[in-house]
C-alpha cells in the first residue's frame, strides 16, 4: 500500500516516528508530508534527526499565522500533493490544524483516513484542538484510540474506534535507555532539585493567563526550566509585570534532551497533552496549569492536578502536590503501531 502520514508539529513527530520506523520494516511505500507547521530547527528539525524520521517527501511550507490562514494555506497545498500521488490511505495524528486540514482534504477526495489519537475529549469547544478533533474523528474511517475512555468518548458519539494503545509511549520505551545527564551538566543542574515547565496555548500565552503563571511559578524555591516555545517567548515580550524570579528560560531543546530533564527532574509545569503523558510514563508530578484535561487517567491516577492559570493554586501545587506510588497501566503494551498497521491491513481485505 501507499501510505501518506500529514504531519507539521512536535507531537506528531514523536508519533509518526512511530509508525514510520515499522513501515519501513515491511513492504508498504510510505510518504511523508510536513506542512511546516512547525518550521524552525528547535521545533522541527532537531525531532527529524533523533527520531530517525525520513526526510518527508513534501514539504508544505506553511509557517505561522492565524487558525484560518494556516489551515486554509494547507487544504490548498494539500489537494495537489494527495491527488498527484494518490494513495491507498493518509495517517493523520492528533488535533492540530495540519490534523484537520489533512482529514478535510483526503475526505474530499474520497482517500480512507486513519485518525491516530482518537476519541480525546476536553469538552471545551473553544479549544481549537477540540474542534480539530472532533471533525477528524467523523470524517475518518479508522479510529485509533489511545485508551478505554477515549473509546467510551467516540461510542457516545456513534462512532466506533479500535483501542490499539498510545504511540508515544511505544516511542517512549524505544528511547527510554538513551535519557542522561548530559543536559543537565550543560545547564547545570542537580537530579530532583528542579522543575521543567513548558507553556504554548494561545489559551495561556495570547492573555493575562501568562503573567499570572509566570508571576507563580517564579516563586518557586527550585528552579524552573523553561524550553520556550516561540510562540510564548514572543508574548513574554509585548506583556509588562512579569517576574521570572527562578525561572531560567531555554530555547527549545530535542526529544532526548527533554525527556532526559523530565526524568530527572522533581516534577513538571504544563499545559501540553503530550507532556502530562510523558511526566505519567516516567513517573513525575505534573502541574497542568488548565481547568481541563483529555487526558483524565492521569489525574484519576494522581499523578496530574488541574490548577488552571490560577495563582494561588499554582503556588500551592508547587509546594504541595506530591503523587502516590502507585499507578495502573491505561496507555497500552508499547505495541500500538503494530496492532494499527494490521488494521489498516485488514481494512483493505
Amino acid at each position: 500500500m501507499k501510505i501518506i502520514q500529514i504531519i507539521g508539529a512536535r507531537p506528531q513527530f514523536i508519533k509518526s516516528s512511530a509508525v514510520s520506523r515499522f513501515l519501513r520494516e515491511t513492504d508498504h511505500n510510505e510518504i511523508i508530508i510536513h506542512t511546516g507547521q512547525h518550521y524552525d530547527d528547535g521545533m522541527s528539525n532537531i525531532f527529524f534527526r533523533e527520531l530517525g524520521i525520513p526526510k518527508p517527501n513534501y514539504n508544505l511550507g506553511v509557517g505561522s499565522g492565524s487558525h484560518g490562514q494556516q489551515t486554509g494555506k494547507m487544504l490548498d497545498k494539500l489537494e495537489d500533493v494527495l491527488i498527484s500521488e494518490n494513495p491507498d490511505i493518509i495517517i493523520v495524528h492528533g488535533d492540530t490544524n495540519s490534523t484537520l486540514a489533512g482529514s478535510l482534504t483526503a475526505s474530499k477526495l474520497h482517500i480512507p483516513i486513519a485518525h491516530v489519537e482518537s476519541g480525546l475529549r476536553s469538552f471545551d469547544k473553544k479549544m481549537p484542538e477540540e474542534i480539530n478533533r472532533i471533525v477528524t474523528d467523523h470524517i475518518s474511517d479508522i479510529l485509533f484510540c489511545p485508551t478505554e475512555i477515549a473509546m467510551q468518548n467516540l461510542d457516545e458519539e456513534g462512532l466506533s474506534g479500535h483501542m490499539v494503545g498510545d504511540c508515544m509511549y511505544d516511542v517512549l520505551m524505544h528511547f527510554k535507555e538513551r535519557l542522561n545527564y548530559n543536559i543537565l551538566d550543560d545547564i547545570g543542574l542537580y537530579v530532583k532539585e528542579y522543575l521543567l515547565m513548558t507553556l504554548h496555548r494561545p489559551s495561556n500565552v495570547d492573555n493575562d493567563h501568562l503573567r499570572e503563571i509566570l508571576n507563580a511559578v517564579s516563586k518557586s524555591d527550585l528552579p524552573v526550566v523553561f524550553p520556550i516555545h516561540p510562540r510564548t517567548s514572543k508574548m513574554i515580550r509585548k506583556i509588562k509585570g512579569v517576574d521570572l524570579g527562578n525561572i531560567l528560560v531555554i530555547p527549545p531543546i530535542g526529544y532526548i534532551d527533554f525527556l532526559s530533564l523530565m526524568k530527572h527532574s522533581n516534577g513538571v509545569i504544563t499545559d501540553s497533552g503530550g507532556v502530562q503523558k510523558e511526566a505519567y510514563w516516567l513517573k513525575k508530578r505534573c502541574i497542568t496549569v488548565r481547568e481541563e484535561t483529555e487526558w483524565v487517567e492521569t489525574v484519576d491516577d494522581g499523578w496530574n492536578i488541574l490548577t488552571g492559570a490560577d495563582y494561588k493554586k499554582i503556588e500551592w501545587a508547587i509546594e504541595n502536590f506530591y503523587p502516590g506510588s502507585g499507578q495502573t497501566n491505561k496507555y497500552g503494551d508499547g505495541k500500538s503501531v503494530e496492532k494499527m498497521i494490521q488494521i489498516i491491513e485488514e481494512f483493505f481485505e
